[in-house]
């Protein structure tokens, strides 16, 4: 990371949500379903490709986008990253705040959803999202809020199942075209913006949880120059 990453914004500048939750209540009851179903849902290890893009970056404040169940927090949090997690299931998060407390790892969680969160813009050295579900709407109002949050100096993670997004709707009532996906960020790239890997390589997955039989990802890092 460079010496532009945002020290003078704290983790008391993100509003907290005045009612625990800040977004769409449908959005919240449907992730809270999916992970009350089964006692855990992922694999409870770090996603493959985020340890293979951070190794070379120096620590700094890291929001993790879509944190589920924490895996990806609480490794970043052992390895001296400054981390906001922020998830929409309520369920989730209890999850995550356990897992770091067994750690003995601190991470500040937020239930809110990206768009409504209220994150400071440009405060972020890294900003991960790993395989996450971000609706898409007309705006592009979470691929500018991704960008929005990274700081001068700082870099966009996002990772995603490779081959989801040709895919037509079906019967789990699944619609590619309802989502975010890497390339749509990429569009929205100007001058600021330098490229570092766009691309598709084979997953490194961990070992068990929903997702495990995907086998390509789409990975896009992107840094942002000012």
């Amino acid at each position: 990371m460079t010496d532009n990453m945002a020290a003078n914004t704290s983790a008391s500048d993100i509003p907290e949500p005045a009612d625990g939750y800040v977004g769409d209540p449908a959005v919240r009851a449907e992730w809270d379903n999916r992970y009350a179903d089964r006692q855990q849902l992922w694999s409870g290890e770090p996603n493959g490709a985020l340890v293979a893009e951070v190794a070379g970056l120096t620590p700094g404040r890291v929001l993790d986008v879509g944190c589920g169940e924490g895996a990806d927090a609480v490794w970043l949090a052992s390895r001296g990253w400054d981390v906001t997690a922020l998830e929409v299931s309520g369920v989730a998060l209890e999850r995550a705040a356990g897992h770091a407390r067994d750690s003995g790892l601190a991470v500040r969680w937020v239930h809110a959803a990206l768009t409504e969160a209220g994150l400071p813009p440009g405060s972020f050295d890294l900003v991960s999202a790993q395989y996450p579900a971000l609706l898409r709407t007309p705006d592009a109002a979470a691929e500018r809020a991704l960008l929005a949050a990274v700081a001068p100096g700082g870099v966009l993670l996002l990772v995603h199942h490779a081959g989801m997004d040709t895919q037509h709707a079906h019967d789990s009532e699944f619609d590619p075209a309802d989502y975010v996906w890497p390339s749509m960020v990429a569009a929205l790239l100007d001058e600021d913006w330098v490229t570092e890997v766009h691309e598709q390589r084979p997953r490194v997955a961990p070992d068990g949880g929903a997702g495990a039989h995907h086998a390509d990802d789409l990975v896009l890092r992107v840094r942002r120059l000012r």
